[in-house]
């Protein structure tokens, strides 16, 4: 079972797809740019081997202007280390964003979504990549025993562009879910600029970002209303043929302890 020590009151993000280029670590790092740039401590955790995450977090710690985000890279292998002392979260961090590996294998999905306050799944409009998607929210539900009712997983259409038949299937396949369509990003070269700065879209100039940003509305009112859900048993439990005690030093994840986030430029 994963361990991944943390503070009482830590709220977890997590980004996951099966298929790589979905833009599973833009999705993460612009999450995590974004909590930072409105004072939330926040950490982002990179389980993916080609470490897109880690490479976003140097650029970005060669800028002392910028809000911190703290790193852990989850693949690093360090015999001097335990795996669990590797992936601790500082007491001061409130928030995790998770950018997983491009294939989990269905019985660790668990590990990811066990203590999970929010799921985010981005998909790209292809066929490819609607079939991976549709296996992968069949494996959350039937293996990893995500709860529907508690609405913690949702569906973002990424790198979208309107008016193209992708787009039209890709719409269709979301409105056949359901599961909650929490927003559409387009396909924009500010992702590209931000990546390549150590920034997030939320710390462009608002002129230059103004369309990526009102598209991120919908997509922070959903963190906020899940991140402001207490956990509940079902979404600490593991699967029957999972179910025994995590180590004493696991974190439980608060049930009651509230962070308020807030949009970028608000108070």
């Amino acid at each position: 079972m994963l361990n991944i020590p943390g503070p009482a009151d830590l709220k977890k993000i997590v980004v996951l797809n099966p298929k790589g280029g979905s833009g599973k670590s833009t999705l993460a790092t612009n999450i995590a740019g974004m909590l930072a740039a409105t004072g939330q401590p926040v950490a982002l955790m990179d389980f993916d081997p080609q470490a897109s995450a880690m490479r976003w977090l140097q650029k970005r710690a060669a800028d002392a202007s910028l809000p911190p985000v703290h790193g852990i890279f989850a693949c690093e292998d360090d015999p001097r280390q335990t795996r669990s002392f590797r992936l601790r979260v500082p007491a001061e961090i409130r928030y995790l964003v998770v950018d997983t590996p491009a294939a989990v294998p269905v019985h660790g999905l668990v590990d990811f979504t066990r203590g999970a306050h929010a799921l985010l799944l981005p998909v790209l409009p292809s066929d490819i990549d609607i079939h991976a998607a549709t296996r992968l929210i069949a494996d959350l539900l039937l293996v990893a025993k995500v709860s529907r009712r508690m609405g913690r997983l949702g569906v973002v259409a990424n790198r979208v562009r309107q008016n193209t038949l992708s787009y039209r299937q890709l719409m269709k396949f979301l409105d056949r879910l359901s599961i909650q369509r929490v927003c559409e990003l387009r396909d924009s070269q500010n992702y590209v600029y931000a990546a390549e700065h150590g920034l997030s879209v939320h710390e462009l100039q608002p002129s230059r970002a103004r369309r990526d940003l009102e598209q991120w509305l919908p997509l922070i009112d959903w963190l906020a209303l899940r991140l402001e859900t207490p956990l509940t048993s079902r979404d600490l439990q593991l699967p029957p043929d999972r179910a025994v005690e995590p180590p004493a030093n696991e974190s439980r994840y608060s049930q009651g302890t509230v962070t308020k986030l807030v949009r970028p430029g608000e108070d």
